[in-house]
């Protein structure tokens, strides 16, 4: 029987199915492997064996073989009848030119800090806070800025990554008529901000996030890029100061800190902005989504590195009410967010 006909049978029987999930650091730490050694980039369209993917990615066939053969269990590749190894739907999604690539979503998800934290979630449940900090001296953005480079560089590519495979949605379900500015909070990169700028060619444009982040904006809005004489970009901590001014402010996946930094971000928003502006918070919901299994393993890692949290549709109508917000309507952008459409009373 192939790895693909054994993926395929029935559910297996509790104990079986415990005994997987407590493997399931194997399970995660085999993506990671076959992402960093690039066995997605190195298969085309025609299955290899084991030997030939062993020297194009510089391992030894054996263990390569051992490697791709737990993945192909998961319906990560598949093994052939004739011990050679195909492409599935997931497997492509770990090659870096695919365009719906989750290449470095998957390395994010499997950093090194994340082998030290995970051990300690007992430690997390029972106190409430994070342990990143305890586990490593340090608070976790400063940490991986000044002591895990690699690290940063591996997180703002998978924002980069989740917010450029969003952007569209985000474009399509914003109504923008009559809006001159729009400002995006902790944007990242500012694919969004961008994707909304080629959608308006009237609308102007503000993308304000960390130095270390926005230095690397999006080419589009840079000197010289297509966009940058209608966008204005602002380092800076959105936990600390929005010095922005906009029609319409967009904070995506930003407020899943501790409950006091979302305190203080949805505040300056507050402080920003005019009576009358809107605000669009775009969020993963733990208790509305199709993604489930996903969200409530990121809402842990949350609780584990910064003591956030992912929300529920009802904590994140409270924390925007507790602003002075004013909610309207509640809508999906795709299958894992909702937008809370709100305006500033006057």
């Amino acid at each position: 029987m192939t790895t693909a006909e054994q993926v395929d049978q029935t559910p297996p029987p509790p104990p079986m199915r415990l005994r997987e999930l407590v493997f399931g650091a194997a399970c995660a730490a085999a993506v990671r492997a076959a992402a960093r050694l690039g066995v997605a980039d190195a298969l085309d369209d025609r299955p290899l064996s084991a030997e030939d993917l062993a020297a194009a990615v510089k391992t030894q066939p054996h263990t390569l073989r051992r490697l791709l053969r737990a993945l192909s269990c998961q319906g990560v590749f598949v093994e052939n009848p004739d011990g050679t190894f195909g492409h599935t739907e997931m497997s492509r999604l770990l090659r870096e030119d695919d365009p719906h690539s989750l290449r470095y979503i998957a390395l994010w998800c499997t950093e090194p800090w994340t082998w030290m934290v995970w051990p300690k979630l007992d430690e997390a449940v029972r106190s409430g806070g994070n342990v990143f900090e305890d586990t490593y001296g340090r608070e976790f953005f400063t940490y991986l800025n000044e002591e895990a480079p690699e690290s940063a560089h591996v997180f703002n590519r998978a924002m980069t990554t989740s917010s450029a495979q969003s952007a569209r949605d985000v474009a399509e379900l914003l109504d923008l008529q009559g809006v001159d500015s729009v400002a995006d909070i902790g944007g990242g990169q500012g694919q969004v901000v961008a994707g909304l700028l080629e959608k308006h060619p009237a609308l102007h444009g503000t993308l304000l996030d960390l130095p270390g982040v926005v230095e690397n904006a999006d080419p589009r809005l840079r000197d010289g890029g297509a966009l940058a004489g209608r966008v204005r970009i602002v380092p800076g901590d959105c936990r600390e100061d929005i010095p922005v001014q906009a029609d319409v402010y967009i904070i995506k996946n930003i407020l899943e800190w501790d409950d006091e930094s979302t305190r203080r971000a949805l505040a300056n928003v507050r402080k920003a902005a005019r009576p009358g502006a809107r605000v669009v918070v775009i969020e993963n919901l733990v208790d509305d989504t199709p993604s489930m299994k996903f969200t409530t393993a990121m809402d842990l890692l949350l609780l584990l590195n910064v003591g956030g949290a992912k929300h529920t549709r009802q904590s994140m109508v409270d924390r925007l009410t507790d602003a002075g917000l004013v909610i309207g309507e509640v809508r999906p952008v795709n299958a894992y967010l909702h937008a809370f459409e709100c305006t500033v009373p006057a």
